[in-house]
């Protein structure tokens, strides 16, 4: 694969379908989607690793749905590592890529150095945002402690009753006279959701989780069971290539399955923070709680936990009591 070729599969997420099983999926690579989000901070390698695998299943998570507007994925640990957010944003126009941005809290002393062994007991959450005038959607399961994205699957499972499976790798990557960068890629596949019926009672997982076995019958279990089976051969260098196109690679793996393909949706990382969003959160604070915020210098600032963004304000500006407003300030400065 040329070197052009390989730029227009990264940072993209190529949409599928399998026929044969009635089975969806998703391929995505992303490279400087994660040098985007890793810059912003000082990650320990471990931490860094979570947020790529994250950042991953956001990417593929995201395409699956009809989106107008926002996707959340969050993780809440009791572990060093406390907390992983991420947001992806739909396309603002058709043909426009989709943005991502994540971050996480974390207790940098007792980070260990096995990414999945600072993740605690805690939960994995889903909030689908529509926009203005829409109900936000969220659901929660509990948090499945080998790894994110199997925390994901049982996430489907049991809240959605949807069997789902992910193959992801991730991790730095050097080519030949490039710097060492992060890069990650993944494959996700989903069972059609008309042939996942309502389940009643637990399941036969741990805990009585939910198992595709329990929400497939015999002839859709036999056809996710063998989609599976070539999903296993899959080598960790195929799914971040950049040897192989991710439609070869589709090909190679479910050729039985009759592939089809549909519009690769390209993505970026992007932060929605601004200076009118800080004021609009600090909007609902008196004069007093913003002289309790406001530095020695007299300036209320704020970070964007996302992007790493500072802001410097005029606390006269700010708050439900404010005596004045930015465009006065302006204002005042020219005369």
């Amino acid at each position: 694969m040329t070197l052009g070729t390989k730029l227009a599969w990264d940072d993209t997420v190529l949409p599928f379908q399998l026929d044969r099983s009635d089975i969806r999926g998703r391929v995505a690579r992303l490279d400087g989607v994660l040098d985007g989000i890793l810059k912003q901070h000082d990650y320990p390698p471990a931490v860094e690793a979570l947020v790529a695998e994250m950042a991953l299943l956001t990417a593929l998570i995201g395409e699956t749905i009809k989106l107008r507007w926002k996707l959340s994925l969050q993780v809440q640990s009791k572990g060093p590592v406390r907390m992983i957010a991420t947001d992806f944003y739909a396309p603002e126009k058709e043909g426009e890529p989709a943005r991502i941005r994540a971050y996480a809290s974390f207790d940098r002393d007792r980070i260990e150095r096995v990414p999945m062994a600072n993740v605690g007991e805690g939960y994995f959450a889903i909030l689908v945002d529509q926009g203005k005038g829409m109900q936000p959607y969220q659901g929660i399961t509990p948090l499945v402690t080998t790894s994110l994205s199997d925390a994901a699957e049982s996430y489907f499972a049991q809240s959605e009753q949807l069997p789902t499976r992910f193959q992801l790798k991730f991790g730095r990557s050097t080519e030949a006279g490039g710097q060492e960068h992060w890069r990650a890629g993944g494959i996700m596949l989903q069972h059609m959701p008309k042939a996942s019926p309502h389940v009643q009672g637990g399941g036969s997982g741990e805990g009585g989780l939910l198992k595709p076995e329990d929400i497939l019958n015999d002839d859709e279990g036999e056809d996710w069971n063998r989609a599976n089976f070539h999903l296993d051969t899959v080598e960790d260098i195929e799914l971040i290539g950049p040897s192989l196109p991710p439609t070869d690679l589709l090909v190679r793996l479910f050729h039985e399955e009759t592939p089809r393909v549909f519009d690769t949706q390209p993505v970026r990382f992007g932060c929605t923070c601004s200076e009118d969003r800080v004021r609009q959160s600090l909007s609902i604070y008196s004069a007093k709680d913003i002289e309790k915020m406001t530095t020695d210098d007299g300036r209320v600032t704020a970070d964007c936990q996302f992007c790493g963004a500072h802001y410097v304000l005029d606390p006269q500006t700010l708050g439900f009591e404010a005596t004045d407003t930015p465009s006065d300030r302006d204002s005042g400065d020219d005369d």
